[in-house]
């Protein structure tokens, strides 16, 4: 492959990047990845790239970013990684190249503090706890200093805290230029406008999408005028996509309505009784229409709710009071530009509650969501395809899309048919670029022999049996990986067990009980921890060195087949005669377990076995398509080598 001769300076070993940058090291795959972007971007095409642990792709895609001129947005995918690519990464490449380019940070409205909505939220003094009354005072604090508003920059408050919705704005409850503090004090218009005039933006997928969908919400003239778009993180588009092409209507949603209407209606028409009334009844329906469905974190049929007595009695009552609380808004309405919105968005969600229980839509599939507080009641479309490949046409750009697991193997079949681009662009240019870690030296693939069916009620117990004595050799240092929340718990109380029996002095974590930073920050101070997780600490977590040797992941990761959402793309795929097997449950667990494996090795030092606990990795034929797809590791079925490693590793780390 020919690569820019700009490309190769930037990254040799006394080029811009090695003098900058301490321990930098030039790496064959991360030059050549960087010459493969540079060329898609030249020719304005598609190129979609996966590259293993420890290529450096941030680099490899942010020196040609800043070395091509013309407009570039970066999508990552989450805003962890967004705020750590322009806070970290960005600055660090970009003081290296010297590059005159101008960067800004975007992101969606709910991350910056709206002055008017926290004026009127402190206002009305009604908490439901004293540490939310205090986290919002300290907000107020926090407003009155800072520059962008965002609140990753404001550590004193939880990101989880009840107090950032009172201090935030909406896409539903935005007042946009009729708000009072538009535009001199309106710190998303601030956002919006930087990024209108920087050569490169980082945004993240959910806002991407966003203005896909909403052209509105705030980068309507941002996407059309770029030159290209670079996606990392890739390989969640899929899903991030489905959310926003389809609709929702969450019992979150009408509590939200309720608590802005009496706020409204406290600031312009007290005298209004009824309006108070119509918002509590809206209140009460909500409320009682998640407690019309029992359990919690269930994803369920349209036909498992609709039917059911006490949830169409519930559905019904939502509808009338959602009603009548329009009507009610729609006499006040005149008296402030704050409830003329909150009667716009209780006319939208109505209009989602009516096109959710209308008539069926051949290519959208219907379901509910159940968590703990609420329930939500979705629409997703079948696929996304078309969608996108609408979007991708609209103007030639150059659109990139890089993720350390896109491929089956070296097959990106799946991905490209899920993202349409298999017809957008026939001839897209696909690469694979192996992690340049001596993986076959580093680590061992351990899949123990004698586990019995994944399906047996007391697989979660031979896991944490199978899993305690490479555990306990390791002193820790583990993570456990289940595929369910229940799965979850079983492992940790049996592991919980395990080391009372041993008198073992380790620390044992698990999914739930602390935000996951704070699970993080004890695990990687700790040095002998186990941390037992579910589906959030598989992709996105980053602890190199000796805190992390042990990976176990429970079984092979495929969605229930029960999921309403996989079950109907499922049904559909099998209707054009499709093997939904193999074209999208197999690659879609692939590329699931590669992100679970991936936690293991993160840095040329580290040393781990990932062990495997699912029979079906070597008993199936389709599980040589799994672990052909993880990293070149050592392979054994037996436990005493395993141990010999895990004794090994501490030798190998000292002589390194």
């Amino acid at each position: 492959m020919s690569i820019d001769r700009s490309i190769q300076q930037c990254f040799a070993d006394d080029g811009p990047l090695a003098g900058a940058i301490a321990g930098f090291r030039p790496r064959a795959q991360q030059l050549e990845m960087a010459g493969a972007i540079a060329a898609a971007m030249r020719e304005r095409r598609a190129l979609v790239v996966e590259a293993g642990t420890g290529t450096g792709k941030t680099f490899a895609y942010l020196v040609p970013a800043l070395l091509a001129g013309g407009k570039v947005i970066v999508s990552t995918g989450t805003k962890t990684l967004q705020d750590q690519l322009f806070r970290r990464d960005l600055p660090t490449v970009r003081d290296a190249l010297q590059a005159k380019v101008d960067v800004a940070l975007l992101k969606g409205r709910a991350n910056y503090v709206c002055p008017y909505h926290l004026a009127r939220n402190a206002s009305d003094a009604r908490f439901r706890s004293p540490g939310e009354a205090a986290d919002l005072r300290a907000i107020m604090r926090f407003a009155e200093v800072t520059r962008s508003g965002d609140k990753s920059e404001f550590g004193e408050v939880a990101e989880e805290s009840a107090a950032w919705s009172a201090a935030t704005s909406t896409r539903d409850n935005c007042l946009g230029q009729e708000c009072p503090h538009f535009p001199e004090q309106c710190f998303v218009h601030k956002a919006r406008r930087k990024a209108m005039e920087a050569d490169l933006v980082v945004v993240n997928h959910h806002l991407f999408f966003a203005d896909v969908m909403l052209r509105d919400e705030g980068m309507g003239e941002l996407l059309p005028s770029a030159d290209a778009v670079i996606f990392d993180e890739a390989h969640q588009l899929p899903e991030t996509a489905s959310l926003f092409f389809g609709t929702n209507l969450t019992t979150g949603q009408l509590l939200d309505l309720g608590r802005d209407t009496r706020n409204e209606t406290i600031a312009a028409a007290r005298d209004c009784t009824a309006l108070i009334d119509a918002c509590h009844a809206v209140d009460k329906s909500a409320r009682d229409l998640r407690l019309a469905v029992s359990g919690e974190n269930l994803r369920l049929r349209y036909r498992q709710l609709v039917g059911q007595p006490a949830f169409d009695a519930a559905l019904a009552r939502v509808r009338e009071r959602l009603a009548a609380l329009g009507e009610v808004l729609e006499s006040q309405a005149v008296r402030s530009e704050g409830l003329a919105k909150c009667h716009e968005r209780c006319a939208e969600l109505a209009s989602r509650l009516s096109m959710w229980q209308g008539p069926e839509v051949p290519e959208m599939i219907r379901w509910g969501e159940v968590f703990s507080q609420s329930l939500a009641l979705n629409a997703t479309p079948l696929s996304i395809a078309e969608i996108f490949r609408r979007e991708m046409g609209q103007q030639p750009k150059a659109w990139i899309f890089t993720s350390a697991t896109l491929a089956v193997g070296n097959d990106f079949a799946h991905f490209l048919a899920e993202m349409g681009l298999d017809h957008i662009d026939p001839a897209a240019r696909t690469a694979c670029w192996g992690s340049p870690f001596d993986y076959p030296s580093h680590a061992l693939l351990y899949a123990p022999a004698g586990m019995p069916d994944p399906n047996h009620p007391d697989y979660p117990d031979a896991v944490a049996a199978c899993a305690w004595p490479v555990v306990r050799a390791a002193r820790g240092r583990s993570f456990l990986l289940c595929t369910s929340l229940r799965a979850m718990r079983r492992v940790h109380e049996a592991l919980s067990r395990a080391i009372a029996e041993s008198g073992e002095d380790l620390l044992l974590l698990i999914q739930g009980e602390q935000s996951r930073a704070e699970l993080l920050a004890r695990f990687r101070r700790s040095g002998k921890a186990i941390l037992v997780a579910s589906q959030s600490f598989w992709e996105g977590v980053d602890v190199p060195g000796d805190a992390l040797s042990i990976v176990v992941i429970d079984k092979l990761p495929f969605a229930p087949p029960d999921d309403p959402v996989l079950s109907a793309r499922i049904e559909h795929l099998r209707a054009g005669g499709g093997n939904p097997f193999l074209e999208y449950q197999l690659p879609r667990a692939v590329i699931s377990m590669k992100q679970g494996a991936g936690r293991l090795i993160r840095s040329e030092r580290d040393r781990g076995v990932l062990v495997v606990c699912d029979p079906r990795m070597v008993d199936k034929p389709y599980g040589k398509r799994v672990w052909r797809s993880l990293p070149p590791m050592a392979r054994t079925r037996e436990l005493a080598q395993a141990l010999d490693f895990v004794a090994a590793m501490g030798t190998i780390g000292d002589g390194d």
